[in-house]
């Protein structure tokens, strides 16, 4: 029997990291991280969450979920501080807690990245089909615009969207940054314009109620609340996708503090007045729809404004897609750098400096479920394993400042260890009230993965074959 809970060493990885191409600076991680993190989260959730579960008390869940994601993102910084490699929670797990929970919490957000650009690409869809096509007067039939779930054949826009990242995504990390770079200025004005055009058709009678009372349940009446937390940390899997680009980054130990804090700042202040602007213009209950957004100005009847935040819309997702798609095809990496998956995705193709094997596997799943798999259903499976990844990690920082033999004059996460602990409790509640179907699902994919360990992983590890 081999020693499963054996601990891979930092050096290691970043020797083998050492072919990847140091090209990232704090305000490349910046555009990085708002690019994951102000995508389909804050063009569509608000409104599914409203009618859903919190009313316009989901302004109050974005900013709770939000300061726990940023106490998270401290510890992911810190982590990236101490050992700037690729394969973020994956590969800090492995360090800290060994192979087997290293490999627990890479399966779990494999599935996570996975998923999530997947989702992100059907609300491109659903924004491109609606506004864009539907403006020019094309309407795609049913068997083109939607999957087998809701009576199609393949959503062919969102397939397609997937295939357009990864085009990008294949040419490294150079060209991606000089997109996302741009693309994130174009999205942040507008969302801005936004909030400040709909401020002056904002009902105060909407606020009213501001936590409507179907939604008032266990624990303590906050239930609903909760679950909306719960949901959208779907929004903040972003941080996860920053800190896998450690190994690409030029100066770790300062940079990706700034781009993670920075990143939380700015999310804060679009989300929470993002939210309460949308609430204000509409009815918490008209707003269960996947462009609610351009809905609501289409209500106040702004067709031009409409067809500008359809723009933000499809920008700001666009962003999030290459952020969450590389970070997604550098877990892949990682793992089969390890040995844990087929060593061909570990390879890097040298004139592009990316792991190319592990791109094309990662655009083949991707785009299978964008084409054949319904947002609602992806958002409900994403964020039971983002939790446990940020579970691990903020408790790992305990461990972490115990290991005399990885050094760190780099950022430390303030008032240890009362904050790891708190922020490790905090996601473990929010875990806790997430619906059945998430934790059901991903307890159900770890099963799998601890399946392909066993019979695979194990045996190919080069950690355990290590002489």
């Amino acid at each position: 029997m081999k020693n499963v809970f054996k601990k891979e060493s930092v050096d290691t990885y970043i020797k083998a990291d050492s072919r990847l191409t140091k090209s990232l600076g704090a305000r490349d991680l910046l555009s990085l991280g708002i690019g994951a993190v102000i995508g389909t989260g804050i063009f569509i959730l608000p409104g599914h969450e409203a009618a859903l579960h919190a009313g316009p008390a989901v302004a109050v869940a974005f900013l709770i979920a939000a300061l726990v994601s940023g106490l998270v993102g401290m510890a992911y910084a810190e982590f990236s501080s101490a050992m700037p490699v690729a394969g973020s929670a994956y590969s800090f797990g492995a360090v800290i807690y060994g192979e087997i929970v290293g490999w627990i919490l890479g399966w779990a957000l494999i599935l996570e990245y996975f998923l999530t650009v997947s989702a992100e690409a059907v609300g491109f869809a659903s924004y491109f089909n609606n506004n864009i096509l539907g403006a020019i007067g094309v309407n795609l039939p049913k068997y083109l615009s939607a999957g087998p779930l809701e009576g199609g054949v393949i959503n062919i826009s969102a397939t397609l969207i997937v295939l357009v990242i990864a085009v990008i995504i294949s040419y490294g990390a150079s060209l991606s940054k000089k997109v996302e770079n741009v693309a994130v200025i174009i999205k942040v004005a507008i969302i801005i314009l936004f909030v400040v055009v709909g401020f002056f058709y904002i009902k105060s009678s909407n606020y009213v109620p501001f936590y409507p009372k179907e939604f008032h349940t266990k624990p303590f009446g906050l239930g609903g609340i909760s679950t909306a937390c719960s949901t959208v940390f779907f929004a903040f899997v972003g941080f996860d996708a920053l800190a896998a680009n450690s190994a690409e980054t030029i100066d770790p130990k300062k940079d990706m503090v700034k781009g993670i804090l920075g990143t939380v700042v700015v999310a804060v202040i679009l989300y929470v007045s993002f939210s309460l602007v949308l609430t204000g213009i509409v009815n918490y209950k008209e707003l269960n729809v996947d462009d609610p957004a351009a809905y609501a100005l289409k209500v106040v009847h702004l067709d031009t404004w409409n067809k500008l935040i359809t723009l933000g819309a499809l920008v700001g997702i666009f962003t999030s897609l290459l952020t969450m798609f590389f970070g997604g095809s550098r877990l892949v990496y990682a793992l089969g750098r390890d040995g844990l998956l087929p060593k061909k995705m570990g390879q890097v193709d040298f004139k592009h400096s990316v792991p190319r094997n592990a791109i094309i596997v990662a655009t083949v799943v991707q785009a299978f479920f964008a084409g054949l798999v319904p947002l609602t259903e992806l958002t409900s499976l994403i964020n039971a394993g983002t939790l446990l990844a940020f579970i691990f990690i903020s408790f790992g920082i305990i461990p972490l400042r115990k290991r005399k033999d990885i050094p760190n004059d780099g950022f430390k996460m303030p008032w240890y260890p009362a904050l790891p602990i708190f922020a490790g409790l905090a996601s473990l509640y929010f875990l806790l009230m997430l619906p059945a179907i998430s934790k059901i699902s991903v307890g159900l994919w770890i099963a799998v993965g601890i399946v392909v360990y066993f019979t695979y992983g194990l045996k190919h590890s080069k950690l355990q074959n290590k002489k």
